[in-house]
């Protein structure tokens, strides 16, 4: 079975002989914060293929906080770029829930956490805790955050 840092490297690969200079720059960016985050800490380690998901995935939250940065600076070229980035990323992260999906999750975890007294805006960390395992990956936790908070009415 090949690891999804495995597959990052041979995507890379195919990238250099293909020359498209914006997949292999992305996921050599990609390939070296996968690196740091494995000799972060105490030990270096290797990372599950859930740890790369989740650096895959702060790096294409940094391309889309970018992209709207240059977009407001004026700087059409600059965002479009890291758009062109976030794309390649986003062939590695699994498919985004649709805002009904989230909605759906949300409203499942409301209602389990009524069920163990959390209600109303202060139940809004008892809903999230419910949620966020179920939305790794698929949904950011900003738009997460906000559906808890539109459906908990606060």
């Amino acid at each position: 079975m090949t690891t999804l840092k495995s597959r990052l490297r041979d995507d890379l690969t195919t990238a250099m002989k293909q020359r498209d200079d914006l997949a292999a720059a992305t996921l050599r960016l990609t390939l070296s914060a996968i690196t740091r985050e494995e000799v972060a800490g105490e030990a270096a380690r290797e990372l599950s293929d859930d740890e790369v998901l989740t650096v895959i995935s702060r790096e294409a939250k940094k391309r889309r906080e970018a992209a709207e940065a240059f977009e407001m600076g004026g700087r059409a070229e600059a965002a479009e770029r890291e758009r062109a980035e976030g794309k390649v990323l986003a062939r590695y992260l699994p498919q985004q829930l649709s805002d009904d999906e989230l909605s759906a999750v949300v409203a499942q975890a409301v209602a389990e956490a009524a069920a163990n007294g959390a209600e109303g805006p202060r139940a809004m960390g008892a809903v999230m805790k419910i949620v966020n395992p179920r939305v790794t990956g698929r949904a950011e936790g900003g738009r997460v955050a906000a559906e808890v908070r539109r459906q908990l009415g606060g």
